[in-house]
This record gives structure tokens, C-alpha cells and sequence, in this order.
């Protein structure tokens, strides 16, 4: 597989191209205790079950086989299946769908989906757009995939009761039963006991996984599959890639140097980072990064307990759309970006532009070339003007997108979020801002138990009328 290898190259962000604004070998070099120190820390959490999604792609066959066979037990009974579920429970199964599958997938007659029902993915609770999906939908005819690992996501679960009192208007408790799924933790929560008293078919995520990182659990292989996309050539990406990372010598392990830079950047104050993918099929690659990056090294503290405020925001761009939106930023704006171009080799389809206009001079010399060939000649244009600006950037590129291409970019990120946490100094597995938020809601609906956290709300300073202009 040695062709379908990815392509990682930084020459870019070294100040032997882009000047003193770029990174110096001696940089890193100065950094290689600490570089060692981490790559040990990542051996010893992954043996001692710390980091127990890089195993997923090695310990899941008999779970696969399940999956596999649950959809082709009920695939055909369904128009459509609907995920409820936020954040890795959504971006994960869209990114995926939308990078193998065609984007117009839920708008092509079932024949050419391969049999397979469409794809919905419900990711919020505004109350417009989920009505507006009930006037779309015939709930008798989905099937409705409930991903909460606790059980007690308020998002999901309000959307889960809905849906649950509306099939129960319509179909006997039976009948609605075969209309739910669930994925959820194997013995702990709400959900795993409503599934189980409901009988509801269920799907388990490993116990120490947590959303951001659970792709490559049922979260996101089962909605794969669902597609007809092929969830085990995915896993042979990550495991590919896997044997990639285990490299201690970050100049062989594009994860490591990937936050190597990453790292290095901050340290000069390129607190953003900017993803720009050239291939529509990879667009929403760059929202399931941005919350693996975002919720992972956003840390008001380090391990040691010190305030460190770390963190570096993810933006997300597409090549080429964002030229015309963003690039300009890039290029003459601030130096406090790196930027992450992601490109193709080989397209799925080429469409050549036609030998039109010869006598205009400034649309004549696109005829007869091929749209693959513009949006790559675009890319490196790209990637010229924030050279030559001085501007970091690296470029990823997939020989092509597909079920083991995407697996290894998946888990590439995946490893380098990891990486980059042990640089930090910080946990990269919690998410105690998160937290916050979510005490907040359930305080404020008078949830038992957050007694405590409501009379801290209700003591919060009154607003001033002065500051709200009406």
C-alpha cells in the first residue's frame, strides 16, 4: 500500500524558504528532549490503556463483522438514516460520507447509492431546522442512530425523546424498536438502560475512548456502512498509518512533526491554524479537526496545575472558494497563521474545460485543460503566494480519497493531537471548559444535583441597560 501512502511536506514552514519568520532546524533540535520526553509518554499511556483509541484499529474485527451484518439485515427496510448525536458523534460520520461519497449522494435515486438509505445528520437542537426535517421525512421509514457514550447529552437525548414519542404515535412499541439504534457506553448511563428496556439494538464504544477521537469506534463506522462505504479499508489506513507513527524520529513520523511545528509556531505566536483542503470531498475534514484540535489543546492549565492558557484556534478554509474569500488575509494580513493545505493526486472524475473563446486571450488558454489540472495549479499558486509572503505553510496530499487513504489522514491528526498534548505539557483528553457549559444548562433547568452551581449563576453580576442598545 505503499503507493496510497500520504505526502507530508513542510518545507515551508523552515526559515530555510520562508526567512526569519520560519522555523530553524536548530529550533527543533533545541526541542528534542522535550520531543523524546513526549514520544515516551505516548508509549507508556498507550500501554498502560491511556490512549485505548490507537488500538482501535487493531481490536475491532468481530465489532466490524457486526456492523456489516446489522446493515445488510436492514438497510433495504429504510429510506434514510438519521444520526442524533454533536460534536465527534457528528463530525466524524459526516466528514467520512461527504469525502467517499458523492455530494450529492442523498439526492441520487437509490440505484445508484448502491442500495443504501440516505444519510441525515441531526447535530443541533435549533428548533426550526428540526421541524423543517419533519416536513421532509416520514419517521415511519428511518432508521434513527442515537450516539450519546453517557447517555445524558442533552442535545442528543431531547432530540431521542422526540423522536421516540413520535414513532410511538404511529407504530406499536415493537414495530418503533426496530426503528432505533443506539451507541453508547456497554454498562454505564442512561441510554445503555433505555436500550436495554426498550430493546433497542445496540452498538458499544469502547470505554476509554473519548467523542473527539471515536471515528474509528461504531460512532462513525457505523453510519459508514450504512453508506456502503468500506469501513475495513478504513481501519487498514489507520493501522498503516499506526506502524508510520510509531517512528520516534519525528523526520520519518508526519504526526510527530506535524506537531513538532505545530508547537514550534505557537512558541512564535502563530496561534491560528488554518486548514484548506483542495478537493470539495475533503471539506469537512477540517470541522472534524477543528474540534479534535480546538477542545484537546485548549487548556487553561498544564499538568502541573500552572495557568498556561494554550491552545491554538483552527480556522477552517477551502481551496479554491477561500482564495476568493480569505487568501488575502493569509498572504498580507498578520503573521500569527500557519497554514494546512491538503491536497489530490488523482480525482475520481475529470471534466475537461472545452476549446472555447481562443480569440480572448484571458479565457482562451483555459480550453482544453482539465478542471484536475486547474484546482492542483490553483493549490500551488496558492502555497507560492504565502512563500513568497513569508507566510508558514505545509501541504498534506492523499495519492487519492479513499476508505484507506481518508483512515490514515483520520488517524494521523488523531496521533499528532495526542503529540502535541504532551509537548504542551497538558491533558489532551478532558475538556473542563466544555464541562462548564454543560453545568451551566442543566443548572439553569433546575436539573437535581446542580443546586449549587444555580445560586452561582444567580449571584452573577446584573447587566447594565447602558451596555445593551435597543
Amino acid at each position: 500500500m505503499e503507493n496510497l501512502r500520504l505526502r507530508f511536506d513542510f518545507n515551508n514552514m523552515m526559515s530555510d524558504f520562508i526567512g526569519d519568520r520560519g522555523i530553524k532546524e536548530s529550533d527543533i533540535e533545541k526541542l528534542m528532549p522535550r520531543i523524546e520526553s513526549a514520544h515516551r509518554a505516548m508509549a507508556e499511556k498507550r500501554l498502560s490503556g491511556g490512549m485505548d483509541w490507537r488500538d482501535l484499529p487493531y481490536n475491532q474485527s468481530r465489532t466490524v463483522d457486526e456492523i456489516i451484518d446489522y446493515v445488510n439485515e436492514v438497510k433495504d427496510d429504510f429510506e434514510a438514516f438519521v444520526v442524533l448525536g454533536i460534536g465527534g458523534s457528528a463530525l466524524g460520520p459526516m466528514a467520512v460520507q461527504q469525502a467517499i461519497k458523492s455530494p450529492y449522494y442523498n439526492e441520487l435515486d437509490r440505484e445508484k447509492r448502491g442500495g443504501f438509505p440516505k444519510l441525515y445528520v441531526m447535530d443541533n437542537v435549533d428548533p426550526e431546522r428540526l421541524a423543517y426535517f419533519f416536513d421532509m421525512i416520514d419517521v415511519t421509514k428511518c432508521l434513527f442512530n442515537c450516539i450519546s457514550k453517557s447517555g445524558s447529552t442533552s442535545e442528543t437525548m431531547s432530540q431521542f425523546m422526540i423522536i421516540k414519542e413520535m414513532l410511538s404515535q404511529k407504530l406499536t412499541k415493537e414495530e418503533a424498536s426496530k426503528h432505533i439504534v443506539c451507541t453508547t457506553d456497554r454498562s454505564n448511563g442512561n441510554l445503555i438502560k433505555i436500550a436495554g428496556q426498550e430493546g433497542y439494538k445496540t452498538f458499544i464504544i469502547p470505554s476509554g475512548v473519548g467523542g473527539r477521537f471515536s471515528e474509528l469506534t461504531p460512532v462513525g463506522l457505523l453510519p459508514a456502512a450504512m453508506c456502503g462505504i468500506d469501513i475495513k479499508k478504513m481501519l487498514e489506513g489507520a493501522a498503516f498509518m499506526d506502524e508510520i507513527c510509531k517512528d520516534g524520529d519525528i523526520y520519518k513520523n508526519p504526526a510527530y512533526m506535524y506537531a513538532v511545528l505545530s508547537f514550534a509556531a505557537m512558541k512564535q505566536g502563530k496561534n491560528i491554524a488554518v486548514m484548506m483542503p483542495y478537493a470539495d470531498s475533503l471539506r469537512l475534514v477540517s470541522d472534524w479537526f477543528a474540534q479534535l484540535w480546538a477542545e484537546s489543546l485548549g487548556k487553561r492549565t498544564d499538568k502541573y496545575g500552572n495557568e498556561v492558557f494554550a491552545g491554538q484556534t483552527p480556522v477552517k478554509a477551502l481551496g479554491v472558494t477561500d482564495q476568493h474569500s480569505q487568501v488575502q488575509l493569509y498572504t498580507e494580513g498578520p503573521f500569527d497563521k500557519m497554514i494546512v493545505l491538503i491536497g489530490v493526486d488523482n480525482f475520481r472524475r475529470e471534466t475537461i474545460i472545452p476549446e472555447l473563446y481562443g480569440d480572448i486571450p484571458s479565457l482562451g488558454f483555459l480550453g482544453g485543460i482539465t478542471q484536475n489540472k486547474l484546482i492542483q495549479t490553483e493549490q500551488m499558486a496558492t502555497e507560492y503566494a504565502l512563500y513568497k509572503a513569508g507566510k508558514m505553510n505545509l501541504t498534506i496530499t492523499l495519492p487519492e480519497v479513499n476508505e484507506f487513504t481518508l483512515g490514515q489522514l483520520l488517524y494521523m491528526f488523531e496521533v499528532a493531537t495526542g503529540f502535541a498534548g504532551e509537548l504542551l505539557e497538558i491533558n489532551a483528553f478532558d475538556q473542563p471548559g466544555v464541562e462548564e457549559g454543560k453545568n451551566a444548562t442543566y443548572a439553569m433547568f433546575g436539573r437535581p444535583g446542580y443546586e449549587d452551581k444555580k445560586k452561582e449563576l444567580d449571584s452573577r453580576p446584573e447587566k447594565k441597560e447602558k451596555y445593551i442598545i435597543k
